[in-house]
């Protein structure tokens, strides 16, 4: 057996000799060094195959063995790139609030941070389904029609109601995909848009990216304050507003009958857009929502979104733009120039899920099973953490926002948290400006069993203690 010590004596050997070449230079052939350093052909081979895999040589059949080309003497995360700083500009964009919905989750750890159901809460068996079916169309890796599959759109028109039409109806890569096309489309680079206080840290992420500049309008329990509102547009000259009208993340506020009406008629006085994020539609607990806003426009001030991912599963990346007039044609536009078109065989496969007999049974127990994770979550706070405050117990949606103690260090409690083996989102995040006091919203539906949301909590308050 040929000692190992050899093999890596000679390869040193042979490494201080390429040393002294020039890449391209042609090395002894295997028997002048089998000759010269008095050892087998197989150690010979087995040396050379050492300085192969370090990028020193490269062998050609029938040729020889040859220097490689030099490598860089500095790695890749050692490259002098200070330059950039400067070609950037100031322009900064923080996916921090978002990302930390998207990452795996340690072992041990409760989730109550994410926005996505547990894998057992999801229609999975339909899920499976609908995409086998979607698949054996013949048209399933077509280019499908740049709007969107037209089944797809009445689909949307319909269950979004108010008269809209398919052909108000835009299809996106998710709800996050529309928001972004819609902030943009409106809202210009330097513009102000008015968003609720709180509200959903991806939608400060887009406008922020896009140049835009979000300025907060506080909201309570019935939603967001009209009179407010009309003084926000007043001061900023703002054309757009963004809200959650229905199950607002992170409150779970529904802006009641009558600040319905008030609102659109202080966006009509404005001259202004209101982008509508009806996300949580099907995220009903007690009873159907109200109406979304766009049902109630007259004049084509409503601009919007919809979409599937939040009911069925994280990777059905299907939503929809709704928008009447001017800004319908621009936010065409735009969601062609993004990415062209949605995969026709998602959106195939998204129709095949909702026209399917089974999408209003699977909604139903949804709702119920969301309800009894909503009421183990209250009552795991009342038992296990009575020092937060929870200042409305949502009718849809899938949080529950609590207010920490006065006096709370949200990072060092964050920090704790992840120790402590559970995970929940910072308020801070939640606030285009100051935050008015240490919040933390907790998700129920990221757990995989009941009985977690009480070890979650447990966890949580001992983390704060």
């Amino acid at each position: 057996m040929i000692k190992s010590s050899t093999i890596a004596a000679l390869a040193d050997t042979l490494r201080d000799h390429v040393a002294r070449l020039q890449p391209g230079d042609q090395l002894p052939s295997t028997r002048d060094l089998v000759k010269g350093h008095r050892v087998s052909p197989v150690s010979v081979a087995r040396a050379l195959a050492i300085l192969v895999a370090d990028g020193l040589v490269t062998t050609r059949p029938g040729a020889g063995t040859f220097v490689a080309e030099r490598r860089p003497l500095t790695a890749p995360d050692a490259v002098d790139s200070s330059w950039q700083t400067v070609a950037l500009g100031d322009r900064a964009i923080d996916a921090s609030a978002i990302q930390v919905y998207l990452e795996a989750i340690p072992a041990g750890t409760i989730a109550m941070a994410g926005g996505y159901l547990h894998h057992s809460m999801r229609p999975n068996r339909a899920l499976s389904s609908a995409l086998m079916r979607a698949a054996r169309l013949p048209d399933a890796w077509d280019r499908p029609p740049l709007q969107g599959v037209s089944s797809l759109r009445a689909w949307f028109a319909e269950s979004i109601g108010g008269g809209v039409t398919p052909e108000d109806v835009v299809i996106t890569s998710g709800g996050q995909a529309a928001m972004s096309v819609a902030l943009r489309a409106i809202v210009p680079a330097g513009a102000p848009l008015l968003v609720e206080a709180p509200t959903y840290p991806g939608a400060l992420a887009v406008a922020r990216a896009a140049g835009i500049r979000p300025v907060p309008v506080p909201i309570d329990s019935n939603g967001i304050r009209p009179d407010l509102l009309a003084e926000a547009f007043r001061v900023t000259d703002a054309r757009a507003v963004y809200l959650q009208p229905t199950y607002q993340n992170p409150t779970g506020a529904v802006l009641s009958p009558e600040r319905r009406e008030q609102v659109l008629a202080v966006a009509h006085d404005a001259g202004a857009f209101i982008i509508e994020d009806d996300y949580a539609r099907a995220l009903s607990h007690d009873g159907p929502p109200p109406p979304p806003l766009i049902a109630n426009d007259v004049d084509g001030r409503v601009v919007h979104i919809a979409s599937l991912t939040k009911p069925a599963a994280p990777s059905l990346r299907v939503g929809a733009l709704s928008a009447r007039g001017p800004v319908a044609e621009r936010i065409r536009a735009l969601r062609i120039v993004d990415d062209l078109f949605v995969a026709r065989f998602l959106q195939d496969a998204a129709l095949e899920l909702v026209t399917a007999p089974g999408w209003p049974r699977y909604l139903s127990g949804l709702s119920a099973e969301l309800r009894r994770r909503r009421q183990r979550l209250l009552a795991a706070l009342t038992e296990h953490a009575p020092g937060f405050q929870v200042a409305l117990i949502p009718r849809g949606g899938m949080h529950i926002w609590v207010r920490l103690p006065d006096g709370t260090d949200e990072n060092a409690v964050f920090a704790a948290c992840r120790q402590a083996g559970v995970l929940g989102s910072m308020g801070r995040a939640y606030f285009a400006a100051e935050s008015p006091g240490p919040y933390m919203r907790l998700s129920f539906v990221g757990a995989p069993h009941l009985d977690d949301l009480d070890e979650g909590v447990r966890r949580l308050a001992s983390a704060v203690r």
